[in-house]
């Protein structure tokens, strides 16, 4: 299919356009969900009631002078006056989106001082704030729906998929993750930045959980991800090409169909499926055709190890514990804002096949560090990536670009790298200690505080 025919509603010009940036400058962001627990029963928390999270976002739009958000009348998220953003995710964890800043020390303090603050409303209301990669204790029919116009939708788009898309709704509701977002600078600069995002995936499992009993996996997050729309989840072979462009992304993305559309209310209404591109030339059923609001809202409906829009957004990785939640926008800004670390690290992957990629990350997720991908022991794997990553990480702190603090975040993932031993299997430790009281010793351990 082609970028866009001239009886498309939106140029090649416009479609580009998402992803062109007006600035040299290399910012990083971060995305923390959290999950709202029970502190005794480990359970999810419901939206409505007075201890309900729709009370609890509704108090912390007057506690911070937020600007409230609404899906169909329903109290949803609050925008920060510094352009941060708490929002609901469909099983009710709560997301932190931080505004961009310049280095990662400086993002860590921002994001710990808005998840302490955000963690000590939640406790007023009784419950506790927990990032992570999983609702551990809730089971899937018991998980407590939020409010969201897309919600229906979404879980009806991976039901029709059957077979590949039974784990989305799943995702929906019951995992949770840390991503971080980083800047490209030119067509250039991004391929080789997309590149780097692929292979660190054993560094932080930490989904060990199904309904309270270890699942027999590390990471049942990973898990999930494949049977989830394989079309636009996981791996995109396009961006792992040597000879990627923007007008390949395009034209891959245009195959696609988009699954909802935002109405003028807030809410979402499912989209006809067929590719974007369809729609495109044909339009949607009310007879208008997409804008470029349209366009970013279907980007924003892809959900790749790596999405690309005006940002890269690295959601590949599993959520660390609250204590070592540096260590993804550390560990990913050593590798992606230094050329010498970027360029290393496509020598180590660049032999590796989408399909090698995508039987090493079902390895991961069974086994961890122990895995292997394309043959070779993830664990050493693993360790000349974190290498890599800390003398990337130490030449932006020589340059100036970067805080001294900011090397001490790698920490965690070195004692990994050291003793094999995972964030998932230290939860599995905690379990295995004392199976009757695991609900409660796990949200004391892990809850934000």
């Amino acid at each position: 299919m082609s970028v866009a025919s001239e009886a498309s509603s939106l140029s090649p010009a416009e479609l580009r356009s998402v992803f062109e940036k007006n600035s040299s400058r290399e910012l990083v962001g971060i995305e923390v969900e959290s999950a709202a627990l029970d502190p005794r029963t480990g359970l999810g928390i419901p939206y409505d009631g007075a201890a309900g999270i729709g009370a609890y976002l509704a108090h912390m739009v007057e506690a911070t002078g937020g600007e409230p958000l609404h899906d169909c009348g329903f109290l949803v998220g609050v925008r920060l006056s510094d352009g941060g953003m708490i929002s609901l995710e469909h099983g009710g964890a709560v997301e932190y989106s931080s505004p961009p800043v310049s280095c990662v020390a400086d993002l860590m303090d921002l994001t710990r001082r808005t998840l302490e603050q955000l963690a000590e409303h939640a406790c007023r209301f009784g419950f506790a704030l927990v990032p992570g990669s999983q609702y551990p204790f809730t089971a899937f029919e018991d998980v407590r729906w939020m409010p969201h116009s897309r919600t229906s939708i979404m879980r009806e788009h991976f039901e029709s998929l059957g077979n590949e898309g039974m784990f989305g709704p799943r995702i929906m509701s019951m995992i949770l993750s840390t991503q971080v977002s980083f800047d490209f600078t030119s067509p250039v600069d991004l391929a080789e930045k997309l590149r780097v995002q692929a292979a660190a995936s054993a560094l932080f499992v930490n989904a060990p959980m199904e309904a309270g009993k270890p699942c027999g996996a590390l990471s049942r997050r990973m898990q999930f991800w494949s049977r989830a729309d394989p079309a636009r989840t996981r791996v995109i072979p396009v961006t792992l090409r040597e000879d990627f462009t923007i007008e390949r992304f395009i034209e891959w993305a245009l195959t696609l169909p988009m699954v909802h559309r935002g109405m003028p209310d807030g809410s979402r209404h499912r989209v006809a499926p067929v590719p974007f591109g369809t729609l495109l030339e044909q339009g949607f059923d009310d007879g208008t055709k997409p804008d470029l609001r349209d366009w970013r809202d279907h980007l924003s409906q892809i959900f790749p190890d790596v999405r690309l829009r005006d940002t890269l957004e690295l959601r590949a990785v599993d959520g660390p514990p609250y204590p070592a939640l540096g260590t993804v926008p550390a560990f990913w800004s050593g590798l992606t804002y230094d050329a010498a670390a970027r360029a290393a690290v496509w020598d180590l992957l660049r032999s590796i096949s989408p399909e090698q990629h995508l039987q090493g990350l079902d390895d991961i997720a069974e086994r961890g560090m122990d895995a292997e991908l394309a043959g070779r022991p993830v664990r050493e794997l693993a360790a000349e990536l974190l290498r890599l990553s800390e003398a990337g990480l130490r030449a932006q702190i020589d340059a100036g670009r970067e805080r001294e603090e900011a090397a001490a975040y790698l920490e965690p993932l070195k004692d990994i790298v050291k003793t094999g031993e995972t964030f998932a299997d230290r939860v599995l430790a905690l379990w295995h200690r004392d199976p009757g009281h695991f609900p409660e010793t796990f949200v004391d351990a892990y809850r934000i505080r």
